[in-house]
């Protein structure tokens, strides 16, 4: 097999797995905050983890969208990318995010790119970009969770 071959077919797997992490995800989150804010998850991977939410729902009374509403996206865009490094008999939990608030968004929709920064076996760090629908960053947020055993039966 060529060099070009083994690299279709390595992406044609990458976009498989992460289609079926998708599929997975979208089933957990019923009932959750991600499902009340309208949070949707659209690309996953250990590396790099998208997603998106309304402004609409989630803003202050101002009509801003909510910096909470913002660390909340960061964070379970973190979350998730920790998780799937993790792996399925670890879980992810959440010890540190920060967030710098740069622009106001009033309406449409916020997406966020969660970046690993370092994946290591106890400890994972993301990099989360939220941009407006104009490309324009609002947020700049960094999570770190820790790795750790699922509880035995959960």
């Amino acid at each position: 097999m060529s060099d070009l071959e083994q690299r279709d077919t390595e992406h044609r797997d990458t976009d498989e797995t992460s289609q079926a992490m998708l599929e997975q995800l979208a089933g957990m989150h019923e009932g959750t905050l991600l499902e009340r804010m309208g949070i949707e998850i659209v690309e996953v991977s250990p590396q790099r983890v998208v997603g998106r939410m309304p402004v609409a729902g989630n803003t202050q009374p101002y009509g801003l969208l909510h910096g909470g509403a913002s660390v909340v996206l960061a964070e379970s865009l973190g979350s998730v990318g920790s998780a799937v490094h993790a792996g399925r008999d670890r879980i992810a939990v959440g010890l540190e995010i920060n967030a710098s608030h740069h622009r106001a968004a009033r309406e449409g929709y916020v997406t966020g790119v969660a970046t690993a920064v370092s994946l290591g076996r106890t400890l994972a760090s993301y990099d989360v970009v939220i941009t407006d629908e104009s490309e324009r960053r609002t947020c700049t947020a960094r999570i770190t969770c820790l790795l750790r055993d699922a509880a035995p039966g959960s």
